[in-house]
């Protein structure tokens, strides 16, 4: 499984789930909801710009995490794997906490993968700091992506999009 909130799906995130598509015969990109986060996009949105980015690699399941524990989510679909890219030592030290409690709440591993070089500089949240500010993401999201942060509306509890 390949967690996370997605806001928005990005080309270093693409990166990491086709690398673990690689490894794994099925993987699941989990589309989280953090209440207290504002999302440029609500989770419909999310969940289908996952689908439509994601839908040319195989055995590649979108789906909403829900409610609750991530470790009890692992253990309803019986995932063996939770996938993280890593993008330096810092997203380590953040992560390395939570993978020790996944694996003891539900027995689930965590494998971190570095990710590639290129997309070091990446996050949901710079990209959207930069679009908001009307720069020009397009190298780093994709087409799909792209065409929804440059037109509409923003839903409630969504920052606005230019």
């Amino acid at each position: 499984m390949c967690p996370g909130s997605f806001d928005p799906i990005h080309n270093g995130h693409l990166e990491v789930i086709a690398r673990a598509a690689g490894l794994f015969d099925e993987v699941i990109v989990a589309i989280s909801t953090n209440y207290a986060k504002k999302y440029m996009f609500s989770l419909e949105e999310r969940l289908e710009m996952a689908r439509e980015t994601l839908a040319s690699l195989q055995g590649i399941v979108v789906e909403p995490v829900g409610e609750g524990l991530l470790a009890e989510y692992c253990r309803q679909r019986g995932v063996s794997a939770i996938v993280k890219g890593l993008r330096s030592s810092s997203d380590f030290d953040y992560e390395l906490p939570m993978a020790t409690m996944n694996r003891q709440l539900s027995g689930v591993e965590t494998v971190f993968l570095p990710a590639e070089a290129s997309y070091l500089h990446l996050s949901s949240t710079l990209i959207k700091e930069v679009a908001v500010l009307g720069g020009n993401v397009s190298d780093y999201v994709p087409r799909s992506v792209h065409r929804r942060m440059v037109a509409g509306e923003p839903s409630p509890n969504q920052q606005p999009r230019r």
